[in-house]
């Protein structure tokens, strides 16, 4: 692709195609009308001849160009590059991403635009400024069609790697649920991957996160509540285990240092020798950094 920016033309307005467009706010719109009208216009736009030689493609500046046409304008001022139609479309929506005013919902749509067409996230990533995992989580709401998580993500709610993370669950209703609890702050986001492991596993070994109470009795559906119960209820069962694993820990440090000090007297390990004690589990030799076995 070539670009001389010093060579700006009069390009005829009918002649241009807009191979992304977006819509666009009316007061913002009308007001970029009314400053070309009054001033002129301060940027001329970027196109580029299409494959076929009849016509330009937009590259970016399809505001400008719909408020010369609205005002009766029969050409724009335009500066002429060299680029394929995917190198154009994919201009158009890096310029998209780089404008100031547009809407964190605008931005995801673009990202998947980009996907769509075949871009890795890396790609992606590298032609956006976005980080990978941001390109992924968004990637992956839209792919299935979460549209409530990506409205959380729209209004600054919940960011996309959490919103990934409740997509994930298995079920609608746990979705939902833990949507609900997140959005109320009644869990933090560290919290939703061990609450949806826990749900799905208590499901696996055949309790539920409700109790149906019979045969023939429906299911409570599941609730923001219900899940915060499971997670604490799970919690509180395992709270022992914990405890236990912490003092074996305490315990392996204590001998391992009680240890260290020993061996380190040559006294005490002539006596070891002297009893034919000259081997330890190897486990415990190469938690001292000694090996053996």
């Amino acid at each position: 692709m070539t670009d001389d920016l010093s060579s700006v033309q009069m390009v005829p307005v009918h002649t241009i195609t807009v191979i992304n467009p977006r819509s666009r706010n009316k007061k913002i719109f009308n007001e970029l009308i009314t400053s070309i009208a009054n001033l002129g216009l301060k940027k001329p736009i970027t196109v580029s001849r299409n494959a076929r030689a009849t016509g330009y493609d937009l590259v970016c500046g399809q505001g400008r160009l719909e408020a010369f046409m609205a005002l009766g304008e029969k050409e724009i001022p335009a500066i002429i590059v060299e680029a394929s139609e995917e190198d154009c479309y994919v201009m158009s929506l890096v310029e998209n991403l780089a404008r100031r005013n547009h809407s964190p919902l605008e931005l995801m749509q673009e990202i998947g635009a980009l996907k769509a067409r075949g871009y890795t996230t890396g790609e992606i990533a590298k032609k956006t400024d976005f980080s990978e995992e941001y390109v992924y989580a968004v990637c992956y709401l839209l792919e299935h069609g979460e549209d409530r998580l990506l409205a959380a993500v729209d209004r600054g709610v919940m960011p996309p790697s959490i919103a990934m993370e409740i997509c994930r669950a298995k079920e609608p209703d746990v979705q939902r649920a833990l949507a609900d609890a997140y959005e109320a702050k009644s869990i933090p986001g560290n919290q939703v991957l061990a609450i949806r492991r826990i749900i799905e596993e208590r499901k696996q070994r055949g309790k539920g996160v409700q109790s149906t109470g019979g045969r023939n009795r429906v299911p409570r559906k599941i609730t923001a509540d219900a899940l915060i119960r499971t997670y604490r209820k799970e919690t509180e069962r395992q709270r022992p285990t914990i405890r236990k694993a912490e003092l074996a820990q305490s315990r392996l440090i204590f001998i391992s240092n009680a240890l260290k000090h020993l061996l380190a007297d040559e006294n005490f390990v002539t006596l070891l020798r002297a009893e034919a004690m000259q081997t330890m589990p190897r486990p415990l030799a190469e938690r001292l950094g000694i090996g053996g076995g």
